[in-house]
């Protein structure tokens, strides 16, 4: 015979697990913390109006749109999953959790003298008092994970319906930011300027190579001639410097792509109008057009070392500026995701989000070196 107690320790034990696996991660406080990260990156751009620097200011508050976006789509990615997750195992428990409230409100609305019968008699009735006392806590325990669990659902719901409102403000801000940005690059007047490019030396440079080692092996001549060699030294900065854009490592210098074609430097995956940067402070030894390779940022940051950036869809300055760290050199092609897709997708991965890709080389004494001996390439954005 199947006690009555032993009955109820197993429908609650039956429902433990949705307690303990709720509880593994909170991806409505990441959304939470995401929405706050666009909010902030709002004011940044505000703030950028009377900023001294409005270059400076402006780069910060694409940058913090960029990871705000990026925390809000991780977010409504585990939002959606774990909704999912704890309304499957809410639904696989359906009978057990039934017959568990069915034995909760009997045992809350029966008359006390009810529960004090036992068809053994006393004895009985003491020893079912007995296992009652031992259950009843775990029950309750049940019984509030339940609630939680529910409302988790509830508040993930809200959450994801929220999102859409937020992230339309982020991605109208991160346009409005880039806007301003490319603007304000274009109305500064106080860098400092190391030479003045010859658009018709550099044309013949163009039209005389047909790879990009033959332009840059060009531009290293170059140096010698009319242009002031560089009295900077990065060289203590060797692997420790960021990845000049938010993105993941896509393949390695001297790795094989799809196409089964190798590459003397890296790829890099890159979520669509991601903002380019200089790393270091360098000068602008090229910038625009070349070969097949979409636009390229050619950036000397010392003597006989160039870093090329290419694939870029919208490049920002002029060849001979000396730029500070950190200051935007381009944006990257495609188009943001409208919010509707964003939201619809929450649930999946977001490996497809980053469609873009940004080729980095570099070069030193006139050869091709691993980027890797100079950028950090676990991080991510």
């Amino acid at each position: 015979m199947i006690r009555p107690g032993a009955v109820l320790l197993g429908l609650a034990l039956a429902v433990l697990p949705l307690a303990s696996q709720a509880q593994q991660a909170d991806p409505a406080e990441a959304a939470r913390a995401a929405a706050r990260m666009i909010e902030q990156a709002t004011l940044s751009m505000q703030g950028a109006t009377t900023a001294q620097d409005r270059v400076a200011a402006l780069t910060e508050a694409v940058q913090a749109y960029e990871a705000g976006l990026a925390a809000m789509r991780d977010g409504l990615r585990r939002a959606a999953l774990q909704e999912a997750n704890l309304t499957a195992r809410l639904a696989a428990r359906e009978d057990d959790v039934a017959q568990l409230l069915g034995v909760l409100q009997s045992i809350g609305t029966a008359p006390p003298p009810v529960l004090m019968l036992h068809p053994s008699g006393a004895l009985g009735a003491a020893r079912s008092g007995m296992i009652m006392a031992d259950v009843a806590p775990g029950l309750e325990a049940q019984a509030q994970a339940l609630r939680e669990d529910l409302e988790e659902v509830r508040t993930l719901r809200i959450l994801q319906e929220n999102a859409a409102r937020q992230l339309s403000e982020g991605l109208a801000g991160i346009q409005q930011a880039r806007a301003a940005l490319s603007q304000a690059i274009a109305d500064r007047t106080d860098l400092p300027r190391r030479f003045t490019a010859d658009p018709v030396r550099t044309a013949i440079l163009i039209g005389s190579t047909e790879t990009l080692d033959g332009f840059a092996s060009g531009l290293s001549e170059m140096t010698e001639g009319d242009i002031p060699r560089s009295n900077a030294d990065i060289t203590g900065l060797k692997g420790e410097l960021p990845l000049p854009v938010q993105g993941l490592l896509l393949h390695r210098a001297g790795a094989a792509d799809a196409a089964g074609v190798t590459r003397e430097g890296i790829l890099v995956a890159t979520r669509p109008r991601a903002l380019v940067v200089s790393p270091t402070a360098a000068t602008i030894r090229y910038l625009g057009p070349l070969l097949d390779l979409g636009n390229v940022a050619i950036l000397e940051p010392q003597a006989d070392t160039l870093f090329v950036l290419s694939g870029l869809d919208q490049v920002f300055g002029e060849a001979g500026q000396v730029l500070p760290p950190g200051t935007p050199v381009g944006l990257m092609g495609g188009s943001d995701p409208e919010t509707g897709e964003i939201v619809s997708r929450g649930g999946e991965g977001s490996g497809n989000e980053r469609t873009e890709t940004l080729y980095i080389e570099v070069r030193e004494n006139g050869q091709p070196v691993d980027p890797e001996s100079w950028f950090r390439t676990e991080q991510d954005g």
